[in-house]
């Protein structure tokens, strides 16, 4: 699993994940990052082992009359990149503090 230090974007979309915001659309609305941004960071967080994917089924998309998401999770690996960025960004906290957990669907 390779391994390499967060930008601050892909510390930002991380600290999303965790928080429950699991798909590209949902991660730019709470980080603020445009999808030119967000969509590349979630490949190489995935290739680096950090988050996994896993599409939804087309029959619940089909049903809510959208395409279908491609939902992230945070992995182990992840958890501890993204604890090592918050100490590497002190100021992730200040300008996310109070980062509201999603309900889950």
């Amino acid at each position: 699993m390779p391994s390499y230090t967060l930008s601050y974007a892909s510390a930002s979309i991380l600290l999303a994940i965790s928080s429950g915001y699991r798909y590209g659309f949902d991660v730019m609305d709470m980080t603020g990052l445009p999808s030119g941004t967000v969509y590349p960071a979630l490949r190489r967080l995935e290739q680096a082992g950090y988050v996994t994917s896993k599409w939804e089924k087309d029959s619940v998309a089909q049903k809510d009359q959208r395409p279908a998401r491609k939902y992230y999770a945070i992995t182990r690996a992840g958890e501890a990149a993204l604890d090592a960025a918050v100490k590497r960004y002190p100021l992730m906290e200040h300008v996310i503090p109070n980062l509201p957990q999603k309900p889950k669907e």
